[in-house]
């Protein structure tokens, strides 16, 4: 490893004060000062791990930069383990997924994860963002005026803020036992959470599956019990549908949570949820339900919104 830079300050300032009288080092310091500026010459660019691709970033996040406790035991908190990238999973306006596997080298202990990596300035791409974020105020006015302007600053701090926005959410959701992912961590614009799937393949979207008639009523009624559970913490997904719902074993599982909506603060708020049951409860008419049961719940959700 290569030595501090405060151990050449030292050396140097020697030199300095022997350069007064001698001009040079003494055998002793020059020998010293040479072995130190050969290692530094000779030592690796940078302290990456000897295998995988980066170290784990786990103990770079601050305590409330990780997921709820008590810790599931698949998630790996070990100093020494490593991140390998194993390719992306999906694109999209805002983000990019990845698959990840974190592992403890020389053991058998690993876990695969989905790394959600927020963008900067391509973030521009998702047009409508002010409809989602009205009603959630920036904390300091300096960061507010960049974002309206669209600044480079402000684009870093609305990418960070999705980031965070969906880490949030994910963490309360899940406290309420709402079908999401369980968020491991969130260090800056990259959010790592749960893996939904079988080994390194991911579970099927809801638009993807051809479920009979039973199946079809289960996971109606678990989608209305999402949306239930959202609606009693004041949130609507705000773009839910059967493209950011996946079925993983029978279970219907929501996903896509940064543009999550309050439905109190955001003037728009009920409309979104009114958005989420009807796009959602397209695809279960679309198979053979009854058009009844879309209306019946988005009535009670508008009721269940209006309780104080």
């Amino acid at each position: 490893m290569p030595r501090n830079f405060s151990d050449t300050s030292t050396f140097e300032s020697t030199r300095r004060r022997k350069n007064k009288k001698t001009e040079i080092f003494s055998p002793e310091d020059q020998a010293r000062y040479e072995a130190m500026r050969s290692e530094e010459e000779y030592a690796p660019a940078d302290d990456g791990p000897p295998t995988g691709d980066r170290w784990s970033i786990w103990d770079d996040s601050e305590p409330l930069q990780r997921g709820p406790k008590p810790w599931p035991e698949w998630v790996i908190t070990d100093l020494g383990a490593v991140d390998y990238e194993l390719g992306v999973l999906k694109t999209g306006k805002e983000a990019d997924v990845f698959l990840i596997e974190r592992a403890v080298p020389d053991t058998d202990r690993s876990t695969v994860l989905a790394s959600k990596r927020y963008r900067t300035a391509e973030h521009t791409q998702f047009n409508r963002a002010g409809d989602y974020t009205a009603g959630r105020g920036a904390k300091r006015s300096r960061d507010a005026r960049a974002m309206a302007k669209r600044t480079t600053f402000g684009l870093q701090q609305a990418a960070g803020r999705w980031a965070a926005a969906e880490f949030e959410a994910l963490t309360r959701l899940y406290n309420a036992g709402v079908p999401v992912p369980y968020p491991v961590q969130i260090l800056g614009t990259e959010v790592i959470m749960e893996f939904i799937g079988t080994g390194r393949t991911a579970a099927p979207r809801l638009a993807e599956i051809k479920p009979d008639e039973a199946e079809l009523e289960n996971l109606w009624e678990q989608a209305a019990e999402a949306l239930r559970l959202m609606v009693e913490l004041g949130f609507a997904h705000g773009d839910l549908s059967s493209y950011n719902t996946v079925v993983h074993e029978g279970r219907l599982i929501v996903l896509d949570l940064p543009q999550v909506v309050d439905i109190y603060a955001n003037p728009l708020g009920m409309s979104f949820l009114n958005r989420d049951v009807e796009n959602l409860g397209s695809w279960f008419t679309a198979r053979g339900m009854d058009r009844v049961e879309v209306d019946d719940l988005l009535a009670e959700l508008i009721a269940l919104a209006a309780r104080p």
